[in-house]
This record gives C-alpha cells, structure tokens and sequence, in this order.
C-alpha cells in the first residue's frame, strides 16, 4: 500500500495490521521475505525516517528510494517523503 516515492515506519506498519507496538516483527518478516519478491520492502524505514542497518543490503535500500525520487538529507529521508494513509 505504500505509494511509490514514499515511506513508511515499522512502527506505522506494525500499526495498520493491528499489532501497535510490534514493530521488530514487522522487521522480522520483511527480513525473511525471499529473494525476488515483488513487495516494496524497501519502502519501510525506521521512525528516524533513517535505513536499519542490518548487515546489508542497505546501500540496495538506497538505491532502490532513490531511483523513485526519494530524496535524503545526509543519511534521513527528507520528511516530504513521509506517508500518511
């Protein structure tokens, strides 16, 4: 559901499916997705608006915002690109 060119937290997704407070699973499951997937897992970002280190793949996250207009100031998402459902 996140558009593209926009971002969400863990946090807020953890929210929408009906798990307030569960964020880190969010970040589990997204983690374990497998490779080629077609879910835009790269549109999930901390409440920092900051990519979460996770031993790679995080330059891959990068390019990914990038390429749809996702702009970053130093390592933060400009908050324009915030998305509120």
């Amino acid at each position: 559901m996140i558009p593209h060119g926009k971002v969400a937290s863990y946090g807020q997704i953890a929210a929408l499916i009906g798990l307030p407070s569960h964020a880190r699973f969010v970040g589990r499951v997204l983690r374990q997705l497998p490779k080629g997937t077609k879910l835009p897992w790269h549109r999930v970002v901390n409440a920092n608006l900051r990519i979460s280190p996770r031993g790679g793949g995080e330059a891959a996250q990068k390019q990914r915002l990038e390429a749809e207009g996702v702009s970053f100031i130093g390592a933060r998402i400009a908050k324009a690109h915030r998305w509120t459902p």
